[in-house]
């Protein structure tokens, strides 16, 4: 009997996605298991496998194509049974979340520029796309690749794009900065990932009521601290490295703890509250934003939470993930700092009540305790609220233990 094959639903917020190749071809033999397409989801490129074995008897969907879940895409049977390319699917062919194996998040064929148009192989926030005989190519030629447009698929600099540049990349002349436009002209399809970004984000500004509440913290303590500690983890067989992002991340998970309404949602008649703090926290790829999620944070010691921000943040670049890896946060953090960005406010990511943004530790005059000036080091954090579950009175609550903790770090070790 014929099976179809459905565009999956491979998270909550996911309504649609993108087929990007299909591995198998029409007349195929096919096993439960194989892979049959790669399809781009709302997070990254994945693995489609098929549920039954047979032939691959009809391509519903072609490469490029934009579906909803739960569309027809494909149908498996026998090789002579008759099928039917025009019945629509059937409601429950295929289980809500189809297993997948998770490749390197990347940006489908379709969403490439014109093959005529060069793209620039950097785009805002991203990494660089280039050949591994491009980047050695460059290294060896002195050509920063910042500065090129690639010319293969999807702005990929290849071989040829290296070798016509200039030391430097920048055509030409003393300047480290490309003379003439930034990039060609030409317009790139958005990905369903940055898509569903740019819905969620318009729908999180314009429904929620935001405000922002923000302190400025004597980071100089932690500093001090995390320079302590790491001379004597350092020393470890593996050593252990603790990072200024990881304190901030067991603050904000203790600080939730300590004021757990924060730690809640908006559900139309109602406010949920979450009895544990699953900390996202935002980390940038190539084809937008991703936010891994420490589960249960509140329980964990600053160790095991910088072992775990580090380990998820590798697999998002890496584009390797798992869905429960990414979804089911309750509280944000998104830090900026460690980009150089002093202060910022961030938009909330529904359906939680809040995010925390953190800037950079600045080092700026200050009234020390005998009203003398001396140099500081100074971090500015803002939290943004949703004034339905939030008031300012339970925001300050929370950004006042927050202080206490950066303040006096040593009590994140306790």
């Amino acid at each position: 009997m014929a099976k179809d094959i459905l565009m999956p639903l491979l998270s909550p917020s996911m309504t649609e996605g993108t087929l990007v190749k299909w591995i198998k071809k029409e007349g195929d033999a096919v096993k439960s298991g194989d892979v049959l397409a790669e399809v781009e989801t709302d997070k990254a490129t994945m693995d489609l496998e098929a549920f039954d074995s047979g032939i691959l008897r009809k391509i519903l969907i072609q490469p490029g194509e934009r579906v909803p879940v739960q569309t027809r895409i494909g149908i498996i049977g026998t090789k002579d049974e008759a099928i039917d390319v025009s019945a629509p699917a059937p409601a429950k062919a295929a289980p809500a979340e189809a297993p997948v194996k998770k490749e390197e998040a990347k940006a489908p064929a379709a969403a490439a520029a014109p093959t005529a148009t060069a793209v620039s192989a950097a785009p805002s926030g991203g990494r660089i796309k280039a050949s591994p005989l491009a980047k050695k190519i460059a290294k060896a030629q002195g050509v920063n690749l910042n500065y090129l447009n690639g010319s293969g698929p999807g702005g990929r600099i290849v071989k040829k794009d290296v070798l016509g540049a200039p030391a430097g990349g920048s055509g030409g002349g003393s300047s480290i900065y490309p003379r003439g436009p930034v990039a060609k002209e030409g317009s790139t399809k958005l990905t369903t990932m940055r898509s569903v970004i740019a819905k969620r984000l318009l729908e999180s500004k314009t429904t929620i009521p935001h405000f922002y509440l923000e302190i400025e913290v004597d980071a100089k303590p932690l500093f001090d601290l995390r320079a302590q500690l790491n001379e004597t983890l350092g020393k470890l067989n593996p050593p252990v490295k603790l990072s200024l992002n990881d304190f901030v991340l067991k603050a904000a998970a203790e600080a939730v703890r300590r004021v757990p309404a924060v730690n809640a949602s908006f559900e139309g008649d109602s406010i949920r509250q979450f009895p544990d703090v699953q900390l996202s926290f935002a980390v940038a790829i190539a084809e937008g934003l991703i936010t891994p999620i420490i589960k249960e944070a509140q329980n964990k010691s600053l160790i095991q939470i910088s072992g775990e921000a580090k380990s998820l943040a590798a697999k998002a670049k890496e584009g390797k993930l798992k869905p429960e890896e990414f979804q089911g946060g309750t509280f944000t953090v998104s830090n900026l700092g460690m980009l150089g960005i002093d202060r910022f406010s961030a938009i909330i990511n529904p359906p939680q009540a809040a995010i925390l943004a953190v800037g950079n530790i600045v080092k700026k005059p200050v009234v020390g305790p005998g009203d003398e000036i001396i140099v500081g080091q100074r971090q500015s954090i803002t939290l943004s609220c949703d004034h339905r579950v939030i008031d300012g009175a339970v925001g300050a609550a929370y950004l006042k233990e927050l202080r206490e903790l950066i303040e006096k770090p040593a009590l994140l070790l306790l």
